[in-house]
């Protein structure tokens, strides 16, 4: 079997963390801090390209690393224009869009440029970026609401909710695109992605829109509540996205982002925290709900993912309320690394075809 070395690269807002990969076989992880000195000498996220390429290359060559042996090099995607899902070789127009940050400034904007960058040094390497947040295979029946300059986006764990589904179809005899799902990733955001035979069909905005509350994000607000705080005076702008995006859900009741952190409220007889943690549980099975009902009840399996996977009372509660709807399979954390890495696999075996972002 022909062997694929392959290098991921995943920065994140103080880190970067980056893996290097003969096929499925990890050979080297690395998640590389940076501190806030090294940092603040750049203007903007975008700055920051150059120093954090030649700090990989050093980790690279102190880990005794053959980067000439690298045959693709593997990007987190950033903020691009919504595309679908898939595999994208970097070109032009992909890394003009990744550094004026078409939908916003985000590290992850680094990963296909630097990607191109260590490619084009290496005989015969390609760059990639793959299910970035932005994927949108919505509907057209899913986009509207009842402003019309108000229209709904596709903002997701995509990256995951993809690898997820392709493990849970795999592991049963499918193959991802013959089934439908829902897929709950539970992160310092939330997002339920309703697939149907490989498609993320709806899904709600996991960053500042709608949906269940989660740890740091208010979720879906009464609007006319809403409106009156945002007209109140007492807030500026900035703060009143920090409060929907940054400060809401659990920080917002508890003053923690951290769900063990609400564990231990509640094994101490904090009755408020078991309340807030079912009612975060509860949204987010009624969300299920809704997407059994867009796939009129038709489906395969529910799958529960990201970091709050792994606690046993949000799991429970969960489900408890969904279990009827089909199986449900848990899949703790998230790891962006190794779906990187399966998503250049399959390109680089011609399980699928490469993507052309423009």
């Amino acid at each position: 079997m022909e062997i694929f070395r392959i290098l991921v690269i995943n920065p994140g807002s103080t880190s970067t963390k980056i893996a290097v990969y003969d096929n499925e076989k990890s050979v080297f992880l690395k998640n590389i801090k940076h501190s806030n000195d090294d940092l603040a000498v750049f203007d903007t996220i975008a700055d920051q390209y150059e120093f954090r390429k030649e700090v990989i290359l050093n980790e690279l060559i102190q880990a005794d690393i053959d980067i000439d042996r690298i045959n693709c090099v593997m990007g987190r995607g950033g903020l691009v224009k919504p595309i679908q899902s898939g595999v994208y070789v970097v070109n032009e127009d992909l890394k003009r869009d990744l550094r004026i940050g078409v939908l916003g400034e985000h590290a992850s904007n680094l990963g296909g440029l630097i990607a191109d960058d260590i490619a084009k040094s290496l005989p015969g390497a390609k760059a990639y970026i793959a299910d970035p947040v932005v994927v949108d295979e919505l509907e057209d029946v899913a986009r509207i609401t009842g402003c019309p300059d108000m229209p709904r986006h596709s903002i997701f764990h995509a990256l995951n909710q993809k690898a997820v589904g392709r493990l849970f179809a795999h592991t049963r005899g499918f193959v991802y695109e013959e089934l439908n799902l829902i897929v709950a990733h539970m992160g310092g955001g939330v997002s339920i992605g309703t697939h149907r035979q490989g498609k993320v069909i709806d899904v709600n905005n996991a960053i500042d829109g709608y949906g269940p509350f989660s740890p740091e994000r208010a979720g879906t607000l009464p609007a006319g509540a809403l409106v009156k705080e945002c007209f109140s005076g007492a807030y500026s702008f900035e703060e009143m996205k920090k409060k929907i995006n940054g400060k809401g859900g659990l920080v917002a009741h508890l003053g923690t982002n951290q769900v063990t952190e609400v564990e231990r409220m509640i094994e101490a007889g904090n009755e408020n925290a078991k309340l807030v943690l079912s009612a975060m549980s509860y949204q987010i099975a009624k969300a299920i709900g809704g997407c059994a009902a867009v796939l009129k009840g038709k489906v395969n399996g529910i799958i529960l993912t990201g970091g709050i996977a792994h606690d046993k009372f949000v799991v429970q509660y969960i489900r408890d309320m969904v279990d009827f709807i089909a199986p449900v399979a848990v899949y703790p954390g998230e790891d962006e690394m190794t779906a990187l890495m399966q998503n250049a696999l399959m390109v680089l075996r011609n399980q699928i075809d490469c993507k052309v972002y423009q």
